[in-house]
């Protein structure tokens, strides 16, 4: 069965997206797969967050969330916020952003942007825990332009092991 999920999933080759935060006078960002809309009215949008990854840690504690969809020809972007860990490295010292609502980091290279509070934070003992957005603002700027989908960012060596990803127990 795994063999054939996995399969499945790879073929629905998701936008990549990098979700952005701060808490505490503390910023993060990470390059994430799991994400999609969860509700029409009123309107929600559920983002998958790695329990190993430092956006997690400071995500627990933050109100506010930028999702940016990444442009196709900014591989360079999803690679620094998908292929470095936070934990030791500021990756906003390393690209062009301006706060946005509530300080959230808003990156100046990825013109299309939903910013919004959080309604839920689920956890069900998975690797990921599941962030539900309440929509407060939304901005695009490349009705043209491509987003970066998950085949194209397959050669990014993660910034934590998979092992790492593991739930406890």
């Amino acid at each position: 069965m795994s063999d054939v999920f996995d399969a499945l999933m790879a073929r629905t080759d998701p936008t990549m997206v990098i979700v952005t935060t701060v808490a505490g006078g503390e910023r993060s960002g990470c390059l994430v797969g799991f994400h999609c809309q969860c509700s029409i009215e009123p309107p929600r949008l559920a983002v998958w967050l790695s329990k190993a990854n430092h956006t997690h840690l400071v995500g627990a504690r933050a109100e506010t969330f930028a999702i940016h969809w990444v442009p196709s020809s900014r591989h360079d972007l999803a690679e620094l916020f998908g292929g470095t860990s936070g934990d030791e490295i500021d990756k906003l010292e390393r690209c062009a952003w301006t706060a946005g609502p509530d300080g959230v980091p808003l990156l100046d290279d990825c013109p299309d942007v939903v910013i919004g509070h959080r309604r839920a934070w689920l956890d069900v003992d998975t690797d990921h825990s599941c962030l539900v957005l309440e929509p407060i603002e939304a901005r695009s700027g490349s009705e043209t332009a491509g987003w970066l989908r998950l085949s194209e960012a397959d050669d990014i060596e993660p910034g934590h092991a998979a092992e790492e990803r593991q739930p406890p127990g």
